[in-house]
């Protein structure tokens, strides 16, 4: 080695500015230093001499992110070159598996990408590159004592027992492997990734799948410590990998993660067998209730993507025996709710529900044994979310989906089973409009943060309950009229009262605006070919007292003017129009009797 303790020190005296240093002209020198590092003839040995010779994970860190850059380029080194490199990793890290994670992670991508750009290389007629699954097997059976050399094989010694640090070693490998051949590499061609990852999904994807369930099955059975932390990064990194299987871009679509709640997961025909087990669900549920609050979410998030299997998968009789076992689940889960009171776990949660019936239609819904249970479960649940408006306030976002899917869906349900939304929804709606306006006091008081300055965040919901709170609307227009009223007495008192307190018109002015928002949004929520008579004779109602408020305020400007009032009219006014005005009506409608 050419390198002397001269050249170590100031190496990781670079590593210690690149990655932790606070100072920036040290940084740029350290990545100019990094950079000149990599076109080096000798970067090889350079990175071989950090990480067997430096003292600090930060020299192991910049070692594994120029071997990265290296193996990246788009001249590739040769194939002899990046075999050696392969192995040498191999072995390194499992002769050291206590190295610091982040210095294990940047590893692994190293090989993940040499395995994904070298996919189809071939060397004496063998896809050289592709045996890594093999390599990882021997992680997962095997203690590792050989000294690694750079030109060194992965030739692993058989004759020792292999440790938890070299379990998690293993499925870390699989996991990033998963991941690398699914990330579009934008710099090179398109198809040229398309085609890596589709063989890539045909010939080992499937398999991996298979060995992480396997995996968790057996580390299930045995009695687990989650005491310990080893065993517990074991568990996480394994539901990481099942969960990097399902999240795959199986079709070559890139979808667009913003729209969560539509995606769908294309499973290949192949894979058929493993979801029509329902030991498979089985596991998953099991995990969710065996692990603690934070790895539990994982599983979790796994059984969204269950929840979400493309329906063609499946025949008809398979299907309604899958959405069978997805019920059983989620009435377990509700039954126990005491792990959804951790935010993460919540929140996968409900995109499970909501994922739910965006796969699965409501006739097929409620022809499952347990659906009368259920859907009085998920109401209480619901109910109880939307009391607690100030916790994970973004989940509510997936509840509301799958009420209003539900809702929707009524006109078309052909079964003669009780769908029960007739009972629920307008408990949903009622809850809603309950814990708004219990929040204005309660932000007053305690001095949070407002919702109503949350408009986005408002409309979204308000879009989403329109259809939810027209399902038996003579109960939620009654509900209303009544809170409408009695706030606007009360309001009109404050303000012509000198006596009237700030506070309490602080209290009045967001009711009403809760109240005017609510008011467009269940008369933005009309549908022509549903609506009666009576339904727009309540429109005109509820549209009266705002059109009065309106009065008033003008009446009382400047001293009443409030600006929340003043957006939940033009919302009001919006969706008003919308949905009485313009060329678009078919008839004259009842509503104009009230206005």
């Amino acid at each position: 080695m050419a390198l002397h303790l001269q050249s170590l020190s100031e190496l990781e005296a670079l590593c210690n500015s690149l990655f932790v240093g606070t100072d920036l002209s040290q940084r740029i020198q350290a990545e100019k230093v990094l950079l000149e590092l990599i076109d080096s003839p000798d970067c090889l040995n350079k990175c071989q001499f950090l990480l067997e010779q430096g003292t600090t994970s930060y020299s192991q860190l910049l070692a594994a992110t120029c071997l990265s850059k290296l193996v990246s380029r788009v001249t590739p080194l040769p194939i002899e070159q990046r075999i050696d490199i392969r192995n040498y990793i191999l072995n390194y890290i499992a002769s050291q598996p206590k190295l610091a994670p982040f210095v294990i992670q940047a590893l692994v991508q190293v090989i993940a990408k040499i395995t994904k750009l070298g996919w189809f290389e071939v060397q004496k007629d063998q896809f050289v590159f592709r045996d890594i699954i093999a390599d990882v097997k021997k992680f997962l059976q095997v203690f590792i004592t050989k000294r690694p050399e750079l030109s060194g094989k992965s030739d692993i010694q058989e004759n020792h027992k292999g440790t938890v640090d070299h379990y998690v070693i293993g499925v870390i490998i699989l996991s990033e492997l998963t991941q690398e051949m699914n990330l579009v590499d934008y710099s090179r061609p398109s198809a040229k990734h398309r085609k890596i990852a589709t063989s890539f999904r045909d010939t080992s994807l499937k398999d991996i799948l298979v060995l992480a369930c396997s995996l968790l099955k057996e580390v299930l059975a045995k009695p687990l410590n989650l005491q310990d932390q080893v065993q517990q990064n074991l568990m996480v990194q394994l539901l990481k990998l099942v969960l990097n299987c399902l999240n795959f871009d199986f079709i070559g679509t890139s979808a667009d993660e913003s729209a969560d709640d539509l995606c769908t997961v294309q499973i290949p025909t192949t894979w058929r067998t493993i979801f029509l087990e329902s030991e498979t669900l089985d596991l998953f549920f099991d995990l969710y209730h065996a692990l603690p609050p934070l790895i539990s979410q994982l599983a979790l998030s796994c059984l969204v993507q269950f929840a979400s299997v493309r329906r063609s998968l499946f025949s008809s009789p398979e299907r309604a025996k899958y959405l069978c076992n997805l019920i059983k689940g989620v009435k377990r889960i509700l039954e126990n709710p005491q792990s959804l009171t951790e935010p993460g776990n919540y929140h996968e949660f409900c995109r499970f529900l909501a994922r739910l019936k965006t796969n699965y239609q409501l006739g097929e819904l409620i022809m499952v044994k347990e659906y009368p249970e259920v859907i009085r479960l998920i109401a209480n649940f619901t109910i109880t979310s939307l009391q607690h408006w100030e916790f994970a306030p973004n989940s509510v976002h997936y509840l509301l989906t799958l009420w209003q899917r539900m809702v929707a869906s009524v006109p078309f349900v052909k079964s003669t089973e009780p769908h029960l939304l007739d009972t629920y929804a307008p408990e949903i709606t009622k809850a809603y409009i309950i814990s708004r306006l219990e929040s204005v006091s309660i932000v007053i008081r305690d001095g949070l943060e407002d919702p109503l300055d949350d408009t986005s965040t408002i409309f979204q919901q308000l879009e989403q309950l329109c259809s939810v709170s027209r399902c038996e609307y003579e109960k939620t227009c009654a509900f209303l009229v009544q809170l409408f009223d009695q706030s606007a007495q009360n309001y009109q008192k404050l303000i012509q009262s000198s006596a009237g307190r700030l506070t309490d018109i602080a209290v009045e002015e967001g009711h009403l605006a809760w109240l005017v928002y609510l008011v467009g949004t269940v008369v933005g929520g009309r549908l022509t070919y549903t609506s009666t008579d009576e339904h727009d004779a309540m429109d005109g109602e509820l549209s009266c007292r705002v059109f009065q408020l309106i009065s008033l305020l003008d009446t009382q400007f400047p001293r009443c003017s409030n600006e929340k009032i003043e957006l939940a009219i033009l919302w009001f006014l919006d969706q008003f129009r919308k949905t009485y005005v313009g060329d678009q009506l078919q008839r004259t409608s009842k509503v104009s009797c009230y206005n």
